[in-house]
């Protein structure tokens, strides 16, 4: 492969990972895009463009490179690269001149992002992050980029200003080695794409994975690393489904013990519910403050998890707070749900949510401030500094348990209840974070799912409730009959469709026919399941490509490791599969099978590499168990018991629409609702009291 030394020896860049900005002037050509991540860039001096045709035909009229600059809007250090370079204005005259730049949300177009991603990573051996600053040939080739750059050299690396000087000559004297080089990278990453089936996975395979994530496990402070700390919560789930499979207590424990420490920590807020994206540290103290809607789905289904696999109220405490916080702070007027909340609020990370110790004497009594600072381990200069912030805050403490095991006094938690009453009315007083207000069909199927879940495991029919409304919304907003769009905002839909849009649909549309059985939304499911299945599907290799087969993508790629979410193709062979159990269609079985296939050999390679597809061959694996309930009078007390049991492979139906021929001869008890326990099609005897179904369910305990 040729490449210009001079540019790819001053392009070994060292990896960043983002707050917004107050640019000036004249707005540019984001001003009309819907993406608060873009509009944040609409007055840069920069001549940003939205991705589309209209700049790519003036790169190629003018023969210019392209810079691709990807983000989303509660990234901080995309924020931190727009206050120090994108409003500077020599960097933006040198752009302007010499370039034709490009903005992208990432969360609007995850397929643009994974292609240039992943061309990052191919390019530079690993690593990645956003802002991510690709730069690319006219035909959308990329041959050069980075993440986070500082305006001007740093020890650290060279800084962006230098970075553009040096590609702006190579292009101008070497502009056909430079496009050379992005087609020998175009080509390697094509011919990186052939894919062969592999052999099924195995149990025993999956035992060994638990193995494999066990060792590389923080025993200590639980999840995996030394920082930044992420949930990853595919493979806490999948640690949970292997425990309730074999018995191996160890998988379980360290799921409990990761739980501790995140809902301990400053990952978790413990004063508006919900978490946080990650933290900088091993111990899950310190936070990137900004909040995800997917990370709250996620969140959620996994304390449910761990909440009926103890019982203890504390797990469940923390699920309803993820509940509320979303219902009360990320929800739409009309009942479908935001994408994130930003880190900070004014300009400053974290303002918003952290404390100083001077502050809480001013609102609180003397008994108050004792109880609340050893509880919060709230000090007077505090745990927390913005270090990307010229001028950080002083004295910030982010709240987290400092002592799990003090006992507090009856009196004790009298006056610590007291003083979370005052600093939440303190908290709601302030400038919040700014919100995201996009409204995503895939991560908007997350939270339907979580929430449709909730509403029987917690016994709270708001959440269900909470659940359908956000689906009729996203089919009112983003559904026209034949295809499912992606992004919702301000009364405009895109243009786009994502893999994981139809994917996650598919799974909370799932999760609410499994909660209430009604048919219309396995319905949907199954006309989603057959659109995804047109659009997305690799019939040749098996596995979800992210993006539609479309002018403007060089390259159409899979998702092959589980990230913030899951990959589309595991979440879609999870639903696959499901929908095989409810249906006994064997197409959407075959689905399952070469989806599988085409991901063991990656998962051979790194048990890390995609844990929500091990729960999927997992559940394919096991008993393939699902639980009839025919009729309707007291079919809603004998899902409730259905769900007050973790039972993770057990696929619940009813006996209406366009489910198995087989449960045709399941029939209500005397006019009562029943519920079947069946294998395969066998059934055992059915139960009509909700207690004897708890108790049969029971019975079906993992391994000692």
């Amino acid at each position: 492969m040729r490449k210009s030394a001079s540019l790819f020896l001053l392009l070994a860049i060292m990896t960043g990972s983002g707050k917004l900005g107050a640019g000036e002037g004249q707005l540019n050509h984001l001003a009309k895009e819907k993406s608060p991540y873009l509009i944040q860039h609409a007055r840069n001096p920069v001549d940003w463009y939205p991705w589309g045709e209209a700049a790519f035909a003036k790169a190629r009229k003018e023969n210019k490179p392209i810079l691709l600059s990807i983000g989303y809007s509660t990234c901080h250090w995309c924020h931190v690269m727009e206050r120090e370079s994108f409003i500077d204005k020599e960097i933006a005259a040198h752009l302007n001149k010499h370039f034709i730049s490009i903005k992208v949300d990432r969360e609007e177009r995850p397929d643009v992002d994974k292609i240039y991603m992943s061309a990052y990573q191919a390019m530079y051996r690993g690593g990645g992050g956003w802002p991510l600053n690709m730069f690319l040939t006219p035909e959308l080739k990329p041959f050069a980029g980075g993440t986070y750059f500082p305006p001007r050299d740093r020890q650290s690396g060279p800084g962006f200003l230098r970075v553009l000087q040096s590609i702006s000559k190579s292009w101008s004297e070497k502009g056909a080695d430079m496009v050379m080089s992005a087609n020998s990278i175009h080509e390697a990453m094509s011919q990186a794409l052939a894919e062969k089936e592999g052999d099924p996975l195995t149990l025993k395979e999956l035992d060994s994975a638990v193995s494999d994530l066990l060792l590389g496990a923080d025993s200590v402070q639980g999840g995996w690393g030394g920082g930044p700390k992420f949930p990853q919560v595919s493979h806490l789930r999948f640690l949970l489904r292997q425990w309730h499979r074999t018995g191996e207590v160890k998988a379980r424990d360290h799921v409990i013990l990761t739980c501790d420490k995140m809902m301990e920590g400053g990952i978790h807020d413990h004063l508006a519910g919900g978490f946080h994206r990650y933290t900088v540290d091993g111990h899950w103290l310190i936070p990137h403050f900004e909040k995800m809607l997917y990370d709250q789905a996620q969140m959620l289904d996994l304390y449910l998890d761990v909440w009926l696999i103890t019982g203890d109220a504390r797990y469940r405490k923390v699920a309803v707070g993820i509940a509320d916080y979303v219902l009360r702070e990320m929800r739409h007027e009309g009942g479908g749900f935001h994408c994130a909340q930003d880190a900070g609020s004014e300009g400053k990370e974290g303002k918003c949510f952290c404390w100083t110790q001077a502050e809480l004497k001013k609102i609180l009594t003397g008994g108050e401030l004792r109880v609340a600072t050893r509880w919060y381990g709230i000090t007077e200069k505090g745990n927390f500094r913005d270090h990307s912030d010229p001028e950080p805050l002083p004295n910030q403490n982010v709240l987290h348990i400092a002592e799990p095991g003090w006992k507090l006094s009856a009196e004790e938690k009298r006056l610590l209840g007291s003083a979370l009453k005052k600093m939440r009315a303190a908290r709601a007083a302030r400038i919040p974070a700014d919100t995201d207000d996009k409204v995503l069909a895939d991560w908007n199927g997350m939270m339907i799912g979580a929430l449709a879940r909730a509403g029987r495991v917690l016994g709270e029919q708001r959440y269900l409730d909470a659940g359908t409304t956000a689906h009729a919304f996203v089919k009112e907003k983003l559904w026209d009959g034949k295809v499912l769009y992606h992004r919702w905002r301000d009364g405009e839909r895109d243009n786009s469709h994502q893999a994981s849009s139809y994917l996650q649909m598919i799974a909370g549309s799932l999760s609410l026919y499994q909660a209430t059985l009604d048919p219309a939304y396995l319905d949907f499911s199954i006309q989603l399941a057959e659109g995804a299945r047109a659009l997305f599907y690799d019939e040749e290799n098996g596995g979800f490509y992210l993006g539609t087969k479309r002018p403007d993508l060089v390259l159409r790629l899979k998702d092959d490791y589980d990230g913030a979410t899951p990959t589309a193709s595991a979440v879609g062979a999870m639903q696959f599969l499901v929908l095989a159990e409810i249906t006994g269609r064997k197409d959407f079985r075959d689905v399952v099978g070469k989806t599988l296939a085409s991901a063991a050999a990656t998962i051979r390679r790194s048990p890390y590499a995609s844990a929500w597809m091990m729960c999927v061959a997992e559940m394919d694996l096991g008993r393939h168990a699902r639980l009839v309930i025919a009729g309707k009078q007291g079919a809603g007390d004998l899902l409730n018991a259905r769900f007050r049991k973790y039972a993770p492979g057990l696929v619940t139906m009813g006996n209406q629409g366009k489910v198995d021929a087989f449960t045709g001869g399941l029939k209500p008890i005397n006019g009562k609702a029943a519920a079947y326990y069946c294998e395969g099609r066998t059934c055992q005897s059915p139960v009509t009291d909700p207690q004897r179904l708890m108790e049969m369910l029971q019975a079906e305990k993992p391994k000692k």
